[in-house]
């Protein structure tokens, strides 16, 4: 989530997560469904093949993950290396060209709508493109899948994007919460302020980040992100000279221009 505005949304360049752990036993067909498809079902489901996006020749199946190509081994030889390279497509274009990128993704999860990692590059894609409940609703599905807490920053800020401020605060309180590695719980905190600072509760939106330790001597994406979201609830409460001191901080250790703090310096004036 980069600060393409003040309050914490954005689209921080994410990768699908390598998802150790997860237990994909090949046992599909145990629960495979004999009920009649719906009528007309094959046609548009050839027709969405039709108009995939185009994938290069020199695209690699190699290139991606090793994790991600062991969870797509239930598939077809064929089938999954088409969503591998449609998964590396969504990569390769979700910084410059999100909504190509989201074909790509969709093209993917279509072929491999029961593995979870292709769900997750669609929802990422689908955030990453400000498509909100698509990307909430595939997010969703991984973590159903694939268990554990999911991407729970992300969904958090998808329902920001919703307008539902509140429910991004009921996710932060989920037990899952608590499974998060240590990045992912600072990108939680920050969304979390974020949601705060949607409702008008500024005080509330600093507690949540200093509940997240920022730390004057950590450096690296997290630690600069966390500093910004300090400094930029601290101006919303009101606490200009606090808040400069942090925008100060996290220009100091921006080391990959992840942040707008220099900018926002100016605000603290």
């Amino acid at each position: 989530m980069s600060e393409r505005n003040h309050n914490g949304r954005g689209g921080r360049d994410r990768k699908p997560r390598n998802n150790k752990g997860r237990d994909f036993k090949g046992d599909s067909r145990k629960k495979k469904s004999f009920s009649p498809q719906r009528s007309g079902y094959r046609e548009e489901r050839i027709n969405r093949r039709m108009s995939d996006p185009d994938i290069p020749a020199e695209v690699d199946v190699n290139d991606l993950d090793p994790m991600v190509l062991q969870d797509l081994k239930s598939l077809s030889k064929e089938n999954s290396e088409a969503v591998a390279k449609h998964m590396i497509m969504a990569a390769t274009w979700m910084e410059d060209d999100p909504k190509l990128a989201l074909r790509h993704a969709r093209a993917a999860k279509d072929r491999a709508g029961r593995v979870a990692i292709a769900r997750e590059v669609n929802g990422i894609a689908a955030y990453r493109a400000g498509e909100w409940k698509e990307a909430l609703a595939e997010l969703r599905a991984a973590r159903r899948i694939s268990g554990g807490p999911g991407m729970l920053a992300v969904m958090a800020d998808c329902e920001r994007g919703l307008g539902r401020p509140e429910k991004a605060l009921e996710l932060g309180r989920a037990d899952e919460a608590s499974e998060l590695d240590e990045e992912s719980k600072i990108e939680l905190a920050i969304v979390l302020a974020g949601a705060r600072l949607d409702m008008g509760q500024a005080e509330s939106a600093v507690v949540t980040i200093q509940r997240a330790h920022p730390d004057r001597d950590a450096r690296g994406v997290s630690a600069c992100r966390l500093a910004y979201a300090y400094g930029n609830a601290l101006l919303e409460a009101g606490r200009k000279e606090e808040a400069r001191d942090w925008f100060e901080h996290a220009v100091s250790i921006d080391e990959g221009d992840w942040t707008d703090a220099s900018e926002r310096l100016e605000e603290c004036k």
